[in-house]
């Protein structure tokens, strides 16, 4: 798709998410950054994404990863400087690649200024009403002022100790307690953020991805969660509001700037609401991305989304990993290829080259269906997850938080291998003073871009041959598919004009159905059967 293409991009965008901290090491500190990222875009390029989502590169004391922003409107230096990010955009531009940025709306960090003043100041600092600053229960306050569950789990109130010393007023954080959450009711808050939108969109971003989009507003008596009344901070009507004064702003600017939320809602009709035609442009599908590698339920999945999405019109999105999640290629090896938080543990058995296999035939289904789609870096690699990363290396808060039974989040955010037969992998410049900030598997000496580079067998190659079809045929990305009949097991459907997948999640070959040509195939082909977890991209005549 040309940059100077009116249709809405964002309907049929592959959108790269790049992590900062592990894409490339320009500076040899052995952490990602901005030089290393403008140093690679060429392979953005040769891959054939049209957008790349940039995971949060602000200043961040980093309890959660640079999910706790002290500064919206800067870069941590730890990846270089705002002057750096604005000529890795033009640089995109210049590829054809579009730029989105991460906003965190929800809380900010406790360094942000706004924080330290409403500390600082005591209980009188004006700068309170801009967060949830509230006495607690019991006769001394020293009960919470609500029994609320955070959403990592724990509590949601931390307490201040006032200038003098004595114990003071509680503070909201959903998340981590470095994590105080604003109050969205303050116009103040309003109008910051709005002006962050600006910021970025003056510098030619062409979207804002928004973290926990339905979290914002709170019901401001902070009544206790009940199963027959409205949630006090989980998708509130009021939210509505917002998104509806950030869609103006982006209207305002030329291009198709597009806002992306972060939404996950089990009510389809609430998630319809924030894709509203003056809304939100789409959001994240965390449905598909769960899903177990199974005929029914991945059909179910895919129904289901295009269903929440037909009302207001919206494209779905298709992910298969990010950063916050155990890789596909592990994952589609277990006995249980779900995916939960909950059921995160160390030492489950995985069949690598079956999760391989699967991951090859899940990119063509991912790719072919109707919408825009994530790739997460490194899994145009086919990298795994890394679990043998040495406990005292480990750096996710959710490791010791859990108590050391989830292993984290590590294993996904493993520098990419780029060339080389022994870490780095030109991660990072050759004589580099440090070593990445986690170590690299030595076994992905062969899952590196140079080692993957003209292996017509590499998943890297079906990564590039499915996105040079997928921009080239007419039937691909934004529009409609029609499910044709196929044997249990087997999902097969129509695009068109004259396009059909076919992916076979039985236990025995299927035939192939008529067709003009084969296009792509994510493994060998049996004459004219399809191998277990395999799948087709077929020619076929328009109905």
């Amino acid at each position: 798709m040309s940059m100077a293409d009116n249709s809405p991009w964002w309907r049929s965008a592959v959108i790269y998410q790049v992590y900062p901290r592990s894409f490339a090491d320009g500076n040899g500190d052995g952490i990602g950054d901005v030089a290393g990222i403008r140093s690679r875009l060429e392979h953005l390029a040769a891959l054939g994404v049209d957008a790349i989502w940039f995971s949060p590169w602000y200043p961040s004391p980093m309890a959660d990863a640079g999910y706790d922003v002290s500064d919206y409107r800067d870069i941590d230096p730890v990846f270089g400087t705002l002057a750096e990010v604005e000529a890795l955009i033009a640089e995109a531009h210049a590829l054809g690649i579009r730029s989105i940025v991460d906003v965190v709306p929800n809380h900010c960090s406790d360094a942000h200024q706004w924080f330290r003043a409403a500390l600082d100041g005591g209980p009188g600092a004006p700068e309170r009403d801009l967060f949830w600053f509230r006495p607690g229960r019991g006769p001394g306050g020293e009960l919470p002022p609500t029994d609320w569950t955070g959403e990592f789990g724990g509590p949601t109130w931390t307490r201040t100790t006032d200038p003098d010393g004595t114990p003071g007023d509680w503070y909201l954080h959903l998340f981590a307690p470095q994590q105080p959450d604003f109050n969205w009711d303050h116009p103040r808050v309003r109008d910051e953020f709005e002006d962050i939108l600006r910021f970025w969109f003056e510098r030619g971003v062409d979207g804002i991805r928004i973290d926990s989009a339905g979290l914002l507003v709170k019901d401001g008596a902070l009544p206790e969660v009940h199963p027959d009344r409205p949630h006090p901070f989980r998708d509130r009507d009021g939210v509505h509001d917002v998104y509806r004064a950030w869609r103006r702003i982006a209207d305002s600017y030329p291009g198709g700037r597009a806002l992306v939320g972060e939404v996950w809602l089990p009510d389809r009709e609430r998630f319809a609401n924030y894709l509203r035609p003056d809304e939100l442009h789409t959001a994240f599908n965390f449905d598909f991305l769960g899903c177990a590698w199974d005929a029914t339920a991945l059909r179910d999945s895919i129904n289901g989304t295009l269903a929440a999405h037909a009302p207001v019109g919206a494209p779905a999105t298709w992910v298969l990993s990010n950063h916050d999640v155990t890789r596909h290629v592990t994952r589609y090896g277990r006995a249980d290829t779900r995916f939960s938080f909950a059921a995160k543990r160390e030492g489950i058995p995985t069949d690598l080259e079956l999760g391989t296999r699967r991951a090859r035939a899940a990119a063509l289904l991912s790719l072919a269906l109707p919408g825009a789609a994530y790739v997460y870096q490194g899994e145009e690699l086919g990298l795994w997850e890394v679990e043998d990363i040495p406990y005292e290396l480990r750096q996710d808060p959710m490791w010791e938080r859990s108590g050391r039974v989830d292993p984290g989040r590590d294993g996904c955010r493993v520098p990419l291998p780029w060339q080389g037969d022994t870490p780095p992998f030109g991660f990072s410049p050759d004589g580099a003073a440090a070593a990445p900030w986690l170590p690299q598997p030595a076994d992905w000496k062969d899952r590196t871009v140079r080692a993957q580079t003209g292996d017509p067998h590499s998943m890297l190659e079906l990564y590039r041959a499915a996105l040079a079809l997928r921009r080239a045929e007419p039937a691909l990305g934004d529009g409609t598919l029609a499910w044709l009949p196929a044997p249990d097991g087997v999902l097969a459907f129509a695009r068109e004009p004259g396009f059909t997948c076919l992916v076979n999640l039985r236990d025995a070959a299927v035939p192939l159905p008529g067709h003009d040509e084969l296009l792509l195939a994510s493994g060998p082909l049996d004459d004219d059967r399809l191998p277990p977890d395999t799948a087709v991209w077929l020619r076929t005549r328009s109905a």
